[in-house]
């Protein structure tokens, strides 16, 4: 405190000056908030408020510049999808071309104005799978493989995604089918195949051993087939496309034989034919046959398809082909020594009838498909290679009806390769739209935060700013008083 009557030292003067400074003080800052909006404008103004609002800035550029990540990745996998869309249409037409072609009532010529259609069709495909691009990027040639679409704020918030390679010669059926040796004899093997020939009765050695095969798809998926020896064709594809839904990989069964017969003239061909379920089990009833030429064979087999469950057809050679259509054993009795028989697969060797060679179970054929590349550990206890080849959709040749009967099933596979793209395109779009929506709902909550920490509350700064000028005016005032106990000292100077 200042002595009494000093004119050097005003305690009041000096009171005034330093509220009427902190007043100016606070009037500036409550003035910046006001025009900025923003209680926080710098750490000196709430050192710890600064620091979470900068956490929630910083959040909240991050999930900006995310969901503008996934937006482009969207439009991405819609131009990829776009493209497939197109590739699914031509394949399609593909797919009637094909049917068309294996009506066999097409002369050769617009056999072959078919196939040069189907050329410029699978030519398309491939154009379609090495022009698609984005951002100069392309998609569908099998050099997207393993991109990441960062898809959030924090560092390990991405999405991966790979496309095949969607070219004409990349897609179509992959297929795995027994090797070229087809015969056993009783117990002495020419190769793992397709038949058994007994002496008096059906060999107990069948072209499937006993035994289990894995089946690896594409997918990733696997399951286990067990086979025995009795096996036929026909159970062991029940058996595969019984579990196609997790390996990918289904089963088509044949059983077709070339039956080459010596005929004597003035006698006939006797043997039993009916199809079996396995080396002893039967399915059709057996028909006796008593044939003098090839052409009685056929007619008398066919005549009989309805009870044996066995049709007959003569090949370019003359010969008779036996054929179950659904992949069942086929159960031969030879009945006779007046003429003699035997049997063969196109390619294989043959077994031959006579008077002490009289049975024969043949038990056909089970090929594995799918529209990606598979693997079968084990496969000869199924009849298979152990790994899958492909019958591009570029290969595929209408021209003839074999060739279009062909081109049906690899057509029909590489729809479903085009079709399953499509489908994952389309699940990685929904769940990118999805972290999109919830990328939008934490901006709005994140900014809410942001905006409860520093934005500034007008209402309540707009009164503060009220107080504050009055505070001032006041200090103003009491300063101005201040000086008039001073000056009244001077009038006692001489």
């Amino acid at each position: 405190m200042s002595a009494v009557g000093s004119i050097m030292t005003n305690t009041g003067a000096l009171q005034a000056l330093n509220s009427i400074s902190a007043t100016s003080a606070n009037t500036n800052n409550l003035q910046t908030q006001l025009s900025s909006g923003l209680s926080i404008s710098s750490p000196s103004n709430n050192p710890a408020g600064y620091i979470t609002a900068q956490g929630f800035t910083s959040q909240l550029n991050g999930i900006t510049q995310a969901i503008s990540n996934a937006n482009q990745g969207v439009s991405l996998l819609q131009t990829a999808q776009g493209a497939i869309s197109q590739q699914i249409g031509i394949t399609q037409q593909l797919n009637s071309i094909a049917v068309q072609a294996a009506n066999g009532t097409q002369t050769s010529s617009e056999s072959q104005s078919l196939q040069n259609l189907v050329g410029q069709l699978t030519g398309q495909v491939s154009t379609i799978a090495n022009q698609t691009q984005f951002n100069n990027i392309s998609l569908l040639n099998g050099t997207f493989s393993g991109v990441q679409f960062q898809v959030g704020a924090n560092e390990g918030q991405t999405q991966s995604l790979s496309i095949s390679k969607m070219t004409a010669s990349a897609i179509g059926m992959n297929a795995s089918v027994a090797s070229a040796a087809v015969f056993k004899s009783g117990t002495a093997s020419s190769g793992s195949g397709q038949m058994t020939v007994g002496t008096t009765t059906p060999a107990t050695v069948g072209a499937y051993t006993a035994g289990t095969a894995k089946i690896i798809g594409n997918n990733g998926g696997s399951a286990s087939i067990v086979s025995t020896t009795g096996e036929s064709a026909a159970s062991i594809a029940t058996a595969v496309n019984n579990v196609s839904g997790t390996t990918g990989v289904q089963a088509q069964a044949t059983n077709s034989v070339v039956l080459t017969a010596s005929f004597v003239a003035g006698k006939s061909l006797n043997f039993s034919i009916q199809a079996g379920s396995g080396l002893t089990g039967t399915i059709g009833t057996a028909q006796n046959i008593a044939a003098s030429s090839a052409n009685a064979l056929v007619s008398q087999i066919n005549g009989g398809t309805s009870t044996s469950g066995i049709s007959a057809s003569l090949n370019k050679s003359g010969n008779v082909v036996l054929s179950q259509s659904a992949g069942q054993n086929m159960i031969l009795n030879y009945s006779g020594a007046a003429a003699s028989g035997s049997l063969k697969s196109v390619g294989g060797t043959v077994a031959t009838f006579s008077s002490t060679n009289k049975n024969a179970v043949i038990q056909g054929q089970t090929q594995l498909q799918s529209s990606g590349a598979f693997s079968v550990t084990n496969g000869t206890a199924i009849g298979v290679k152990s790994s899958s080849t492909l019958d591009a959709l570029s290969a595929i040749n209408v021209s003839t009806t074999s060739g279009a009967n062909q081109a049906i099933n690899v057509v029909k596979y590489a729809l479903a390769a085009l079709n399953n793209q499509g489908g994952q395109l389309g699940a990685t779009q929904q769940a990118m739209t999805a972290n999109i929506n919830n990328l939008n709902t934490t901006s709005q909550n994140v900014t809410t935060a942001l905006g409860v920490v520093q934005d500034a509350n007008i209402p309540a700064v707009s009164n503060q700013l009220t107080q504050a000028q009055i505070q001032a005016q006041a200090g103003v005032a009491a300063l101005k008083s201040s000086t008039q106990l001073q000056q009244s000292y001077l009038s006692l100077l001489p």
